[in-house]
């Protein structure tokens, strides 16, 4: 079924063929070996949420990675794994009442006015698209009889037994005709919840965690709520189909089902349920005509009486392009995904960093590898997993963290760029010597033009010197040689930040020569724990550092 929305979905959105243009250029032989390795991620997936009752990811990167498995299939015909196997819930085979269709998404506001304006704009109803599991209920005689999850949209796992226990669910249905089919949502109770505050929260997950056992306690049931969305056989128009919910003690569910008119309408529906409490997770709206097909002609797969909406997206899918990597001015090596550009909220996301190097290697992310990508703070963006791995790995040329660390790299040499470059920006920024003018900009500029190629070369350059470098000029090349030349009267704590000496030398207010005599005893003495006064002794032996201290003494700065 889930295969059945993406392609209506395709249609819906006018994404009907792929353009050998977004194809990749792969190889008979590699489009299999990908397209099986993602068909297989898929089916795992479906079997954690259907059987095991977990959500390995999150709905939009299951949906985003079918989506490209069915583009990839439009790419390579003959390469195409055999359709995703639709589990029922748990090897359920209880058949339904009434058919679960499932619903097409409409991919923005546009795609929903046009469909809107296909039906005239009259009898359309919004609901929020709850976020949990679906069931239908069957009742006869007001009595509950059974109870089905979604499964494969015609036979899904009996959960009668389960229902039971779910106070949710009424087990008597006043003033009730003598069958009555519900659809809804089985939902995570959440006090307060506000989706653009809370997100999903893994409110689905914990409902189909809940189900997937083979009883539920008396804690876990409290917390499941339903919220019926359908009355399959109810009457033909949806006021008297809403009446007659209420009547029957879904109130909730009704009050929750708005008649409109416009694309206006509808977006102040969704945005209401998207800023304002309720009593669950909802990932979107639910568009509905009032008056649809009897009952007993539905199929499962998506209608065209009913779409959803769905918010922004808390999660994408991207595709790594590159993997490059940053060192810093302490050697940390910070690998850095570039990205094929995704769509995040309103945020255009093409680059996202991994954290740190052991990460990076955990998780060996290579180009063509699929990653989940979220905002964190609502703003940045995040790495949080990999969607699955390219079955053909690419090789990344990491630099070596043996190499790097807080002593390396005072001089620009092949390898040592980076991290010089940080050293300089550290250096002549707000926690060294604050040059005024003087930006990363500026450093990389002097360094292009072979003027800098070590931490104090900048002390004697002149006026001359630094008219030479392209974009500079002579009068802004008078304002640098000041600003260098001033420098030279900062006092000497100022010098220590700026070359990166620990806090515990720069609060000491001595001098170099006093500094550097201490060693680790000393250190020690002065209240250091081991270890920093190992850092602390090897920062002043180091002999680059000690052959800048020389420079510094010879250019008459104070405390060298």
């Amino acid at each position: 079924m889930r295969m059945a929305c993406l392609l209506l979905l395709l249609v819906m959105s006018g994404v009907d063929s792929v353009h050998a243009t977004d194809c990749p250029d792969w190889s008979p032989g590699q489009a299999r070996r990908e397209l099986t390795a993602l068909h297989d991620r898929l089916d795992g997936w479906n079997h954690a949420y259907r059987v095991d009752g977990r959500s390995p990811v999150s709905d939009a990167v299951y949906d985003q990675s079918e989506q490209q498995l069915a583009a990839w299939s439009q790419c390579f015909p003959a390469q195409a794994p055999a359709p995703l196997a639709h589990l029922g819930d748990a090897g359920g085979r209880a058949r339904s009442p009434v058919a679960q269709t499932g619903l097409a998404k409409l991919p923005d506001a546009a795609a929903v006015e046009a469909w809107m304006r296909a039906r005239g704009n009259r009898d359309l109803w919004v609901q929020p698209k709850a976020d949990g599991v679906a069931v239908t209920l069957l009742y006869e005689h007001g009595r509950l009889r059974q109870a089905v999850s979604r499964g494969d949209g015609l036979h899904g796992a009996d959960w009668t037994v389960l229902a039971q226990a779910i106070a949710a669910i009424p087990k008597r249905l006043p003033n009730a005709p003598a069958r009555v089919v519900l659809q809804g949502e089985l939902v995570w109770l959440l006090s307060g919840h506000v989706q653009a505050d809370d997100g999903g929260a893994n409110a689905r997950s914990a409902v189909a965690g809940a189900l997937a056992r083979n009883t539920l306690d008396a804690a876990t049931a409290a917390k499941i709520g339903l919220f019926v969305w359908d009355w399959p056989s109810g009457p033909a128009d949806m006021p008297a189909r809403l009446a007659g919910l209420v009547a029957m003690g879904f109130a909730d569910s009704a009050a929750l089902a708005q008649p409109v008119a416009s694309l206006d309408d509808v977006k102040r529906w969704r945005e209401q349920w998207y800023r304002h409490a309720l009593p669950f997770a909802a990932d979107g709206t639910v568009l509905r005509q009032g008056h649809r097909p009897a009952a007993d002609t539905w199929q499962a797969r998506p209608p065209g009486w009913a779409v959803a909406w769905k918010y922004p997206a808390a999660s994408a899918l991207a595709e790594v392009r590159a993997v490059s990597f940053t060192i810093g001015r302490s050697g940390r090596i910070t690998p850095v995904l570039e990205l094929a550009p995704v769509q995040l909220d309103d945020h255009r996301v093409q680059r996202v960093s991994v954290g740190s190097f052991k990460r990076w290697q955990a998780l060996d992310i290579r180009p063509g590898d699929q990653v989940e990508v979220v905002l964190a703070g609502l703003t940045i963006p995040r790495l949080q997993s990999v969607a699955w791995r390219a079955a053909q790995r690419a090789a990344v040329d990491a630099p070596d963290p043996a190499r790097y660390g807080p002593l390396s790299c005072w001089r620009s040499t092949p390898g040592c760029e980076q991290q010089f470059q940080a050293r300089l920006a550290w250096l002549g920024g707000k926690q060294g010597l604050r040059l005024p003018g003087v930006s990363a900009g500026t450093w990389q500029a002097l360094a292009d033009a072979g003027l800098v190629r070590d931490l104090l070369d900048w002390l004697a350059l002149t006026p001359g010197q630094l008219a030479t470098v392209p974009g500079l000029g002579a009068s802004r090349a008078r304002a640098l040689a000041q600003a260098f030349a001033d420098a030279r009267r900062r006092p000497s704590g100022d010098w220590l930040h700026a070359l990166g000496a620990p806090d515990d030398a720069t609060d000491a207010g001595e001098d170099w020569a006093t500094l550097a005599a201490q060693g680790e005893d000393g250190w020690r003495a002065r209240g250091a724990g081991a270890a920093r006064a190992r850092q602390l002794a090897a920062f002043f032996a180091h002999p680059e550092l000690q052959a800048l201290a020389a420079r510094l003494h010879a250019a008459g700065v104070q405390g060298f």
